[in-house]
């Protein structure tokens, strides 16, 4: 067998990143050796592979999810924006440079398909099959000359696509039929279906429509998957609503103790691997809110500010939100704050960038004896060590490199007082260094919060990639998938017209 299926969206946010991960544990559990790919990402929310290559997080937990060791291969372009016109490019899991969306898409992403196809056809005399992911959605018309990610890389590989839309959004089958409609009839020929995500209610009302499409198509659905709560799964792009009020939370189950821990998160801008906090909310009783004025944190127990692409940008937005003051006030109260990457940066006293801002000197926020300079290299690290008394693992992915100069060794940062700072993401995810932080505080914050004993982010990990496995299983055409997969779109699909614009 070497099968592979390409799995695109009717829009950003459809559900792509859950449904491949999901056919990812389906097909391992039937005995395939498989691996998730996504030719070209855009997120800030990235992971460091043992080889020291950065790919977008949503591989690695596909990767997690196939039971495989994630590669560079799995993803081979990653874009990490730095403002709305621009991105830094990794090519191979290395960044290579920053280029404008004009640049990119004027020339050089069409330059990459050759990379792209390649990592591909590594990966599948590799592996039985390939699940592939798109991006946004396959038709997007004005981008189609140069894609390397949706049919650009169906149409190279002779991939077949599923189409998945998200129900809950409403207007799913027009999405259906326009994104269809709306591809060329070369493009059109490897579109072989459909699968409903997000369904909330009775199937068998959702049906008539599902027969009429295919009379409208000539295509089959392949699934109509359920909206599921919680699944606590790394996210791409970032949160895709207004952070005021968002809360994360991978499981509902009481505290332990007889309070609740409240964990404010800073909303920076260009915020990246927000998802180190998902481990804190997979906590009984941590509960866990994103925040951008300064009032939201006057309750919180504990103040994170996290990791972000653009640290000067995100220490003016402190300063401008009046946040800035209030972690200045709560240092001075020995109430508990945890800056990690470009969060830990901006606690410093001094900051150096010729780099990412070009500011040059820039003063820190003061909170830690730190001093920051960017360096055009950048560390890309998976780093192990101890702290509170507990192993600790993590990953590193910054320009910017700190000069600690007193304070008490945390990590690769260090502590003062109630402050913490470290350029370590996913230390969180190390369960023994997890509740002895907590404890920790806890105690700060005069709270009764006791970390339950046993919580395994692992084990909870692994049991949301079960639920994914178990969603493709139980509400998706299985026979017909692995067909899919193996075959390839069926012969003589029709053309819907119009097709794509001369």
């Amino acid at each position: 067998m070497s099968g592979g299926l390409l799995v695109a969206g009717t829009t950003s946010d459809a559900g792509k990143s859950v449904v491949t991960a999901g056919i990812c544990r389906w097909l391992v559990r039937q005995g395939v050796k498989v691996a998730p790919f996504k030719g070209q990402n855009m997120s800030l929310n990235s992971f460091v592979t043992r080889e020291g290559a950065e790919i977008g997080r949503a591989q690695a937990m596909q990767a997690q999810a196939a039971r495989v060791e994630p590669s560079a291969l799995m993803n081979p372009v990653l874009l990490k924006p730095g403002s709305d016109r621009s991105s830094q490019v990794v090519l191979m899991g290395k960044p290579v440079g920053e280029l404008s969306a004009s640049g990119y898409h004027g020339g050089r992403q069409e330059a990459l398909l050759g990379t792209v196809v390649d990592c591909l056809e590594r990966l599948r005399g590799t592996y039985d099959a390939v699940i592939c992911e798109g991006a946004g959605s396959p038709a997007e018309i004005n981008l189609r000359r140069t894609d390397i990610v949706n049919m650009g890389i169906a149409r190279a590989a002779k991939l077949p696509v599923v189409v998945v839309g998200d129900i809950d959004r409403g207007g799913v089958f027009a999405s259906f039929f326009g994104t269809t409609a709306l591809l060329s009839p070369e493009d059109q020929a490897l579109v072989a279906g459909y699968i409903v995500n997000k369904f909330r209610g009775d199937v068998s009302l959702l049906e008539p429509g599902i027969d009429m499409l295919r009379g409208l198509t000539g295509r089959h659905t392949y699934g109509i998957l359920p909206y599921a709560h919680g699944l606590g799964i790394d996210e791409e792009d970032g949160l895709r609503v207004s952070l005021r009020g968002a809360v994360r939370e991978s499981v509902v189950a009481p505290p332990v103790g007889e309070d609740v821990l409240r964990v404010a998160v800073c909303a920076v801008p260009l915020m990246s691997n927000f998802t180190d906090v998902d481990a804190l909310a997979a906590e009984p009783g941590v509960i866990v809110r994103f925040v951008d004025r300064p009032e939201e944190l006057a309750d919180a127990d504990l103040v994170v500010v996290p990791g972000t692409r653009g640290t000067v940008r995100a220490l003016e937005w402190l300063r401008e939100r009046g946040l800035a003051r209030e972690l200045a006030r709560r240092a001075a109260e020995g109430r508990p704050v945890l800056g990690i990457c470009g969060g830990f940066q901006v606690l410093g006293e001094h900051i150096e960038d010729e780099v990412e801002s070009r500011a040059g000197s820039v003063t820190g926020l003061g909170l830690l004896p730190v001093r920051v300079r960017f360096a055009p290299a950048k560390t890309l690290a998976r780093p192990t060590g101890e702290a509170l008394g507990e192993s600790v693992e993590g990953y590193e992915i910054h320009h910017g490199v700190a000069e600690v100069l007193g304070g008490e060794a945390f990590l690769d940062g260090c502590r003062v007082g109630a402050v913490w700072g470290t350029h370590w993401h996913g230390s969180l995810e190390s369960d023994g260094f997890r509740r002895r932080f907590l404890e920790t505080v806890a105690s700060a914050a005069g709270r009764r919060f006791v970390p339950a004993p046993d919580t395994s982010f692992g084990a909870l990990r692994e049991e949301q990639l079960d639920r994914l496995g178990d969603l493709i299983e139980e509400h998706a055409d299985t026979d017909a998938l692995m067909r899919l997969i193996e075959q390839g779109a069926p012969a003589g699909l029709p053309f819907i017209a119009p097709g794509a614009p001369a």
